[in-house]
Formats: C-alpha cells, sequence, structure tokens
C-alpha cells in the first residue's frame, strides 16, 4: 500500500471509484483523521492539513498528539525461547536483547528488500 508521509504522520492512499475519489485517514494511531482529494495533489493537500489541524487540535484542547511510532515495542517469544536468546546474547557478548532483536530486525528487512 502507498502512503504518504508529513511531519513524521503516515497517511494512506485509498480510491472510491464509485464517487470518483481519493481518501485516506492517519495510520499507525488511535485517533481517526481522515481527509480526502478529487487529485493526488489535492488528496496531498488534504492529508498535510489533515496532520495540522489535528496538531492544532490537540494543542487547544491541551492533550498531546499521538506519535505513530514510539521505538519500543513488545513481543511475546515464550520462555523457552526468551531463554535461548538470553543464552545467545551472554554468549557473544552482546549489549542487550535489544541489541540482537533490533540486528535481527535490520538482517530480515534487508533480506526481504534486496
Amino acid at each position: 500500500m502507498k502512503m504518504m508521509q508529513y511531519k513524521g504522520y503516515f497517511g494512506s492512499i485509498d480510491a472510491s471509484t464509485e464517487d470518483n475519489l481519493l481518501f485516506g485517514k492517519l495510520e499507525f494511531i488511535k485517533a481517526l483523521v481522515s481527509y480526502e482529494g478529487e487529485t493526488v495533489t489535492g488528496l496531498k493537500e488534504a492529508f498535510e492539513a489533515a496532520v495540522d489541524d489535528y496538531l492544532q487540535y490537540c494543542k487547544e484542547i491541551g492533550v498531546s498528539a499521538e506519535k505513530p511510532f514510539k521505538g519500543t515495542f513488545n513481543v511475546r517469544v515464550g520462555p523457552e525461547r526468551h531463554a535461548r536468546i538470553m543464552q545467545y546474547v551472554h554468549q557473544n557478548r552482546l549489549k542487550s536483547l535489544n541489541e540482537f532483536v533490533s540486528q535481527a530486525i535490520d538482517h530480515e528487512l534487508d533480506r526481504l528488500e534486496a
């Protein structure tokens, strides 16, 4: 799926053949923020305006705007796999479990993108 990015926010791009309209919503946050346009340029402008409006609204009501990515997430791997990973981390003198997981993710993404 194609996406747009603006100020750290990501927006989807969808089309309605019935309405002859492009539309989307901010992805990776809980708040529902949508936008639409009749052209690609119009959709991009509406997306950017939706991000700006969302940020301004949050500021006006005194709440923190949701961030799409915090840089942390929980992964449930089960106790046996957790033990295997920690043994590997210790035996290979890696700094942390986070370092192992980050390297494994980078390796897999590089493999998939090749």
